[in-house]
């Protein structure tokens, strides 16, 4: 018997009179929810979730993800054995093993997880503070390497002053949360990260189209006197596309019409800019941005978030922010650990130059093959399908080449912009880089498109 034969008998199929309301939902013929029928989007929206018993919900989704286990479109959570390196060992929802495997899916643009000083200082700092900070920051929670962190930070970022928190999406939740007020405005870019969109979520909002300055004049316009406090919120580098905010032209925008500019840093830090010092720095804008946040989970190797800004706009939030300070600070040897990130950013610049090495060399390869690209300018480089079940059984064929790539699908973009998405980092060797490329046209020719 096949493995995926073997994992159907072991699963309970949804009875096809299954019903919600009156909506019937179509069934594979695994006997489970048709996956290639729906999305995430429909166990998150709809009325008739509201009269389902939340096991009911549950049961939903759990046909939805054993029907594309048994496609071989299920791809999250793939689990790694080996950290976060170049070559690794994986294992898939259906308990297949793949050794050796490329990864071109990992936001670990420079490495640093794997690098010796970050690890060195992280162990010393392990074996000097113990395993955790032991509580929040307001209160017992913060060491003096926290302090070192976020100074470190706030200087990197040409501000004042900066505040840490245990995630990115902390950091992004727990600022906007707080400065945004029922007389305020978030002025997002369409494209914005979820976390932005979830921070403002409570709070008036208005769209403007991505990276569009004539849209975002429209309504800045059309706000300018209608709330107390105007924020426009961008990403520096966005995270499915690929490409750089317009930050100078937007700062100079927003201060025109009296709103302040809110930028993340999450995949610009140590990519653009002087020593990496990201957008800002990009654009020779530093200390303009009104507030910066972040996470410190991408190119610089660890886990975590921060704010930087003002020193009287980190008071604030270090007193009224909920997720900061209701949340146990991070790790004291995940603080050293990214200090150590710092210095290596700073100090080994030919590791910087690599990265764009191989960003440029790995994109022409791509271009050259008639991949679309996109807007894409950094290590984020998506190639644009269209088909979301091509891009799953893609993602599949790619994983039986040994290499690990990413499938992004609605409801994280519009369907007609359904895709893959690779990165490429600092030691990626050519090699690995050709191989990739011949890997990526051999699939996509065999998936049909």
């Amino acid at each position: 018997m096949s493995s995926v034969l073997a994992l159907s008998a072991t699963l309970e199929p949804l009875s096809p009179s299954m019903m919600a309301g009156s909506k019937k939902y179509d069934l594979s013929e695994f006997g489970y929810l048709d996956s290639t029928k729906y999305s995430l989007k429909d166990f998150l929206v709809g009325d008739e979730l509201d009269a389902m018993h939340l096991h009911e919900r549950l049961d939903l989704t759990d046909s939805f993800v054993m029907d594309a286990n048994l496609r071989n479109h299920n791809h999250v959570r793939r689990t790694s054995s080996s950290g976060s390196k170049i070559v690794v060992n994986l294992r898939d929802h259906n308990g297949h093993a793949y050794d050796q495997v490329l990864n071109f899916a990992s936001n670990d643009y420079l490495n640093l997880t794997q690098h010796a000083h970050v690890i060195g200082s992280a162990i010393a700092a392990l074996q000097k503070y113990g395993a955790g900070a032991g509580s929040v920051p307001l209160l017992a929670g913060t060491h003096d390497i926290h302090r070192e962190l976020e100074e470190r930070t706030a200087q990197v970022k040409g501000c004042e002053a900066a505040a840490t928190f245990t995630s990115g999406f902390g950091a992004n939740y727990g600022v906007l949360s707080t400065i945004l007020r029922d007389k305020d405005v978030a002025i997002l870019d369409t494209l914005a990260h979820a976390s932005l969109f979830d921070g403002c979520k409570h709070s008036n909002q208005r769209l403007f189209r991505h990276n569009d300055m004539k849209s975002l004049e429209k309504v800045l316009k059309r706000a300018q006197h209608q709330f107390v406090n105007k924020v426009v919120i961008v990403d520096g580098v966005y995270s499915m596309d690929g490409d750089i905010a317009c930050l100078d032209q937007i700062v100079a925008l927003a201060h025109q019409y009296g709103a302040l500019v809110l930028v993340d840093e999450a995949h610009a830090t140590g990519v653009i800019g002087r020593d990496g010092r990201g957008t800002s720095s990009h654009f020779n804008i530093e200390g303009k941005v009104d507030i910066v946040c972040g996470t410190y989970s991408k190119a610089l190797g660890g886990v975590g978030g921060y704010v930087a800004g003002s020193q009287k706009l980190i008071n604030y939030i270090q007193l009224l922010s909920r997720p900061y300070v209701f949340s146990t600070a991070m790790p004291p040897s995940v603080a050293a650990g990214l200090i150590a990130s710092y210095d290596v950013i700073e100090g080994e610049p030919e590791r910087r130059a690599r990265l764009w090495d191989n960003i440029r060399y790995y994109r022409s390869n791509l271009a050259a093959a008639g991949f679309d690209l996109g807007v894409s300018e950094t290590a984020i480089v998506p190639i644009t399908f269209g088909d979301e079940t091509k891009v799953k059984e893609l993602c599949g064929e790619m994983l039986r080449k040994g290499i690990m790539v990413n499938p992004v699908v609605f409801p994280a973009v519009p369907r007609r912009l359904s895709r893959i998405r690779t990165t490429v980092t600092a030691d990626h060797t050519p090699e690995q880089i050709d191989h990739c490329t011949r890997s990526l046209k051999e699939a996509a020719h065999s998936v049909g498109i």
